[in-house]
């Protein structure tokens, strides 16, 4: 078996525990002889201490894995087989902005939604462009792991300007099959669901347990109060008579959709009472979990890290490259070209499905038409990121401005504008394409 090179953009991200307890996990399949963790300068700090908690990890596993810390992005990318990218340029920080700018406004704070997420990928993509272009240079072959939100838009960048093999990659639908699976008191495998949507933006169309359809049970389940939702986000109650017509199971990130208004306003009473953005609430859960990797005694992924919002991150991540690496032609729900999958849309804008995956990549499995009830909010949300994409490259502020009044969370041409300009005053350290 071929010694595997992990290279891990991001790797000072407090999620890097996450993934490797997926590597010890799956140690017997995937023969990793090195992992490079690769930050920037300003994330050395924080580094360092994942750097050690990770290398505490593999020695209480027994492996000979090595990790390699390193700023050098290129070191760590040259000749690797799989590079997986967790990056969030501007920080937490940003993030805060992302959150804030569009309460002003009346518009959903969020940071892979909305104007939000607007914000954060125009920031991201040059500079996940750049890292494509040294694995084109460096480690042609590589598969690429996009992990960085808006991770459905990251992707369709990478795919639509790049030659590097990528696959976009979400924790919420396999979130989505452990929440339905606790719901209906079966073990998560037993559980099967047909997705469709975009990132963020994914309908569990039917779910199986042991191949019978129990999608009506579960949105019975759902109507009388069950959770189906993360831990960053708003668990507001599904109204009764929306679930049972749409006769389909919602992501939680659809909560900024089709409850917008009661999200406008706990957003605000997060902010007024002190309580604060998302982004604010993670600062400190991140202070207290980077204290807790400072432990020398710490060895294990702490449980504390599912605060975080990564819960389930190595089993999607980790189970992904297991299945490229070893041909395995299994059934992951991720991030892929359309390629005449769903009717409607464009063969080479990036989808969220179930696809087929072997030692070729991510093979989308045939869903043909998509129900009306769902099919026109795709087909504008995906016109947005498709603006968001081309204004993040050319930096055409006409073109930004378009993918901004595209977006279905944005409700005026005039706030549109408005968003826009604050958008790029706050952000202009990371939009030099615009200036």
């Amino acid at each position: 078996m071929k010694n595997l090179k992990i290279a891990v953009i991001g790797g000072g991200s407090s999620y890097t525990p996450e993934l490797i307890d997926g590597f010890i996990k799956r140690a017997h399949e995937l023969p990793v002889k090195e992992i490079y963790l690769v930050d920037i300068e300003e994330g050395k700090w924080k580094l360092d201490i994942v750097g050690e908690l990770a290398k505490r990890m593999i020695k209480k596993a027994g492996l000979d894995t090595e990790i390699i810390l390193t700023l050098n992005r290129k070191e760590a990318i040259k000749n690797a087989d799989f590079v997986v990218t967790q990056i969030r340029v501007g920080g937490l920080k940003a993030r805060a902005k992302d959150e804030i700018i569009p309460l002003k406004y009346n518009v959903i704070g969020q940071e892979t939604t909305g104007p939000g997420g607007f914000a954060k990928a125009i920031r991201t993509i040059p500079v996940i462009l750049d890292i494509c272009r040294e694995i084109e240079e460096l480690a042609p072959n590589a598969w690429l792991i996009n992990f960085t939100n808006p991770a459905g838009i990251v992707t369709e960048a990478i795919l639509r300007y790049t030659n590097v093999k990528a696959i976009g990659l979400c924790n919420v639908p396999i979130g989505m099959v452990k929440m339905v699976a606790k719901i209906l008191n079966v073990e998560s495998s037993r559980v099967k669901i047909d997705f469709v949507g975009l990132n963020h933006l994914v309908w569990g169309q039917k779910v199986y347990v042991d191949g019978k359809d129990v999608t009506r049970r579960v949105i019975e389940e759902l109507c009388d109060g069950a959770s189906l939702t993360m831990k960053n986000i708003p668990d507001l109650k599904w109204d009764k008579a929306f679930l049972e017509s749409l006769a389909m199971i919602p992501c939680p990130y659809h909560r900024y959709y089709y409850m917008m208004e009661d999200l406008i306003i706990q957003e605000k009473e997060a902010v007024s009472s002190g309580k604060g953005t998302r982004a604010e609430q993670v600062m400190k859960i991140e202070k207290e979990l980077f204290e807790l990797y400072k432990d020398p005694k710490l060895d294990i992924k702490p449980p504390q890290l599912e605060k975080r919002g990564g819960a389930y991150y190595s089993d999607a991540a980790v189970s992904l490259i297991s299945a490229i690496y070893n041909d395995k032609k299994e059934i992951h729900t991720v991030n892929v070209k359309n390629n005449g999958a769903v009717s409607g849309l464009p063969n080479d804008v990036v989808i969220e499905v179930n696809a087929v995956v072997d030692k070729t990549g991510a093979h989308a499995i045939t869903l043909g038409e998509l129900s009306p009830k769902i099919h026109g909010l795709i087909q504008e949300a995906k016109a947005y990121e498709q603006l968001t994409v081309e204004a993040a490259v050319t930096g055409d502020y006409g073109i930004a401005l378009q993918a901004l009044i595209m977006n279905p969370l944005v409700p005026s041409v005039k706030v549109a504008k408005q968003l826009l300009k604050d958008i790029l005053n706050e952000h202009e350290e990371y939009l030099s394409q615009f200036r």
